[in-house]
């Protein structure tokens, strides 16, 4: 018997995949089976630390583990969920659309429901971006930006700051401001330069050479949650504009709302950018999908003849799937007020660690727009404390935050992160479903654990002293 005949034999044997069963039959073998087949590395890292969790539901801004242990999710799988997590709304949506048998991604065909999602998207801009291109990441939206400005302009150069993130494919790794990621991976893209975050005058030299296709910024960067100074992305538009530059602004982090309004941009008040990047939460945490919008006469020049129609273009753009999670993500963040209460949510989270602020001696600064959050730590005054802080920073620069990010997560199942590599801050991006509770209940695990990292020496020195080890040990591997 062939082989073929012989597959094809057992596979008609078995019984249909019923996948609750199998969830059920492996239940908690994730990090033995991440560990043999996916990441080994990030499995150490994970169980370092105490994040070895299995968790088996989901629902708003709560997961649960095998065990039935509650956890408040102030890190919303890096900003996708938020709209929470399996929101009832978008789950009726997606299963009215998958019982109506509809077609997708038929390819010649020009799709209904992108085109609808994109008039939605275009109606939510603080500016005239008349075309819309569909990606399955931000990564991938960066990757459009970059291309659609060196077609646009036909100049070659790309310009991003220090501390930047715009993803990790090749394209988007060249305009990333950590050097930590792009280690390995060179040679990069040409002509990427980079300069400080709010500062004009690096932009303007740069930007006077004439061969600057693009200014890629996030309105506020992710790693550290570093905001702009007043006037900053204004000043820098206009800049561009002079020069004869795009102004990219990257929303995948901080758009849909996140900050209190739609675009993070808006803040600023009357900036006029050339092309605006969006994701995460825009797959209202179901399905991969991100959005370019940018003016009509950049896509002409792109699409610039029918024989250039597809000249930029993915497999699975405009699926219909796809779509029809990105209306439902606009219909609930519209219907639920859910950028107002990003705004008063950031506030009350904001405002109470900044109450903190003169009892810790540790904690150094608060900054938030809406429920992007980033809590600074510093040096402090007293010697006890201090020691502690000069031990940290000598066996990892990463490590201090984790002192405050692991008790959070195994005394108070609250999820945060460290906001990045080499920077003293733990960063929260709640779902946009957060409650006056769920700040309270935040705002009282926050502080019960300044209180212990306080207390030197104490347990919390004792774990980090440990990671701090193991990591100058792998180091010297």
């Amino acid at each position: 018997m062939s082989s073929e005949n012989h597959l094809s034999q057992t596979a008609a044997a078995r019984p249909p995949l019923n996948l609750a069963a199998l969830v059920k039959e492996h239940e908690g073998r994730n990090y033995e089976l991440q560990s043999e087949h996916i990441n080994p590395a990030n499995v150490r890292t994970l169980k370092t630390i105490g994040f070895d969790r299995c968790y088996t539901r989901a629902e708003g801004a709560y997961l649960w583990d095998v065990k039935g242990e509650k956890y408040l999710d102030l890190l919303s799988g890096y900003g996708v969920f938020g709209l929470g997590r399996n929101h009832p709304e978008v789950r009726r949506i997606l299963k009215e659309f998958l019982d109506a048998d509809y077609p997708s991604l038929v390819k010649m065909e020009a799709p209904l429901l992108s085109g609808l999602l994109a008039a939605e998207l275009k109606k939510r801009m603080p500016n005239q971006l008349d075309m819309v291109f569909f990606t399955n990441s931000g990564a991938e939206g960066v990757e459009t930006a970059i291309k659609y400005a060196k077609c646009a302009t036909g100049k070659s150069a790309l310009i991003h700051c220090k501390k930047s993130f715009h993803g990790l494919s090749s394209g988007a790794l060249s305009v990333n401001g950590d050097d930590s990621f792009r280690s390995g991976f060179a040679p990069f893209l040409p002509d990427c330069r980079e300069i400080a975050f709010n500062d004009l005058e690096a932009l303007e030299k740069e930007l006077k050479k004439g061969d600057v296709a693009g200014f890629i910024v996030e309105p506020i960067q992710g790693k550290g949650v570093n905001l702009p100074a007043p006037g900053y992305l204004l000043a820098a538009q206009q800049l561009c504009r002079k020069h004869g530059a795009l102004f990219i602004d990257d929303e995948v982090q901080s758009g849909m709302g996140r900050t209190g309004k739609f675009l993070a941009i808006e803040h600023e008040g009357a900036v006029d950018p050339d092309i605006v990047i969006l994701a995460k939460t825009l797959s209202a945490g179901f399905v991969p999908v991100g959005a370019v919008l940018c003016k009509k006469w950049i896509h002409e020049k792109v699409f610039s003849s029918m024989q250039r129609s597809v000249v930029h273009s993915s497999t699975f753009s405009q699926g219909s799937f796809a779509m029809a999670a990105g209306l439902a993500a606009l219909d609930v963040l519209d219907r639920e007020n859910l950028i107002a209460n990003a705004a008063k949510m950031g506030d009350l989270i904001g405002q109470g660690v900044t109450a903190m602020i003169p009892r810790f001696e540790f904690l150094k600064a608060v900054r938030w727009r809406g429920l992007m959050v980033g809590i600074e730590f510093g040096t402090p005054k007293s010697i006890s404390l201090r020691l502690a802080w000069t031990t940290c920073h000598t066996l990892d620069k990463s490590l201090f935050p984790q002192a405050a990010v692991i008790p959070l997560m195994d005394k108070h199942h609250i999820i945060t992160q460290v906001a990045g590599h080499g920077v003293d801050v733990v960063k929260l991006l709640p779902p946009l479903v957060i409650t006056e509770a769920d700040v309270k209940t935040f705002l009282t695990a926050f502080e019960d654990v300044m209180v212990g990292m306080h207390k030197f020496p104490g347990p919390a020195w004792d774990v980090l002293a440990g990671i701090g080890k193991m990591a100058l040990t792998q180091r010297a591997r």
